[in-house]
């Protein structure tokens, strides 16, 4: 296995991961309005039900960008001069890299995957290494939403051009998408760009199905966080007297996924004890969807332009290319 450059906070945070979840875990559920953070959902278990998510009839944003990605390949290669790096943030399953990578391979000085796992880094690196024989890969251990330093030797003058699919954007708060922009900016300078999917506002009757499919999958997605509480922390949730809730909320233009207890009860983790009222929800993850002119802003108050925009037919879905104002 190739090594994995890590970062000072990447190391930290992989050294004190069982510490941060518990952590987390109590402090969103002490809070008025009980949260956890969504980077919690993907434990080995999370990340396969999130994987079978994506392959479900109801959800359309896999299925949508990537049918984008291949018609709009020889543009994309366009943007991508000879010698590129090629950073991908949060590059999580290589399976719309390899659609890309199809189109711009050979013009690739580098492949830069970013991701926190050093351990799934170095598995997707193996994976890539045998299908992409001659293409080098540079994977950086590190959180993505905060700069990171590149390796000596990409860090010179080099285009880079940056990969951020899944409107994965809206799931950040808005003030947290600009400054994560913002640090994508730091890492592709001046001269970079930056290829993000962004999903499309539409009728809820397409988005709810998308969050809350009939096999239940996102249900088990969403409350497998509270299972993984019960086998790392030794919390005692009754995870039958939760249930999955997804909601539209109109006026933000956002999907929020929640646990929502059925019963008064009470749930131990370590030495503390969280009260629960019949009703009362915990809100795990939310995602934002945009329209191209309130993209455009977000993207503007990072200090970056839309330069190209594709999508599908039905406007369900885009592709987006942002350079630096």
């Amino acid at each position: 296995m190739k090594h994995v450059f890590m970062d000072a906070d990447a190391r930290l945070t992989l050294a004190a991961d069982h510490d941060t979840f518990r952590d987390d875990i109590v402090a969103g559920l002490s809070r008025p309005e009980k949260s956890l953070p969504p980077k919690h959902l993907y434990d080995d278990r999370g990340s396969a039900l999130f994987d079978q998510i994506c392959e479900l009839p109801e959800y359309y944003p896999t299925r949508t960008e990537k049918a984008i990605l291949r018609r709009r390949l020889p543009e994309l290669r366009s943007l991508v001069p000879d010698g590129s790096v090629l950073i991908e943030f949060g590059s999580g399953s290589s399976e719309k890299i390899r659609l890309l990578l199809e189109g711009i391979e050979d013009r690739l000085f580098s492949y830069v995957p970013v991701d926190i796992s050093a351990e799934y880094l170095g598995y997707v690196n193996d994976e890539l290494q045998r299908d992409y024989p001659q293409l080098r890969i540079d994977p950086i251990a590190a959180d993505f939403t905060k700069p990171f330093p590149l390796p000596s030797e990409l860090s010179g003058t080099r285009h880079r051009v940056g990969f951020f699919p899944g409107s994965t954007i809206g799931n950040f708060e808005r003030s947290e998408a600009v400054d994560m922009l913002r640090a994508f900016t730091t890492e592709l300078g001046t001269h970079g760009g930056l290829i993000i999917g962004v999903d499309l506002l539409k009728s809820p009757e397409i988005i709810l199905p998308a969050y809350d499919d009939s096999q239940g999958v996102t249900a088990a997605f969403i409350g497998n966080i509270l299972q993984r509480a019960n086998m790392e922390l030794d919390a005692d949730f009754d995870v039958d007297r939760f249930e999955y809730r997804a909601e539209f909320v109109e006026e933000h233009g956002r999907i929020d996924m929640c646990m929502v207890s059925t019963a008064n009860q009470c749930v131990s983790i370590d030495d503390t004890e969280i009260e629960f009222s019949e009703g009362e929800s915990i809100h795990v993850s939310s995602s934002r969807k945009f329209t191209f002119d309130s993209f455009a802003k977000l993207a503007a108050e990072a200090g970056l332009r839309v330069d190209e925009i594709w999508t599908d037919p039905e406007e369900l879905f885009s592709v987006q290319y942002l350079v630096a104002e």
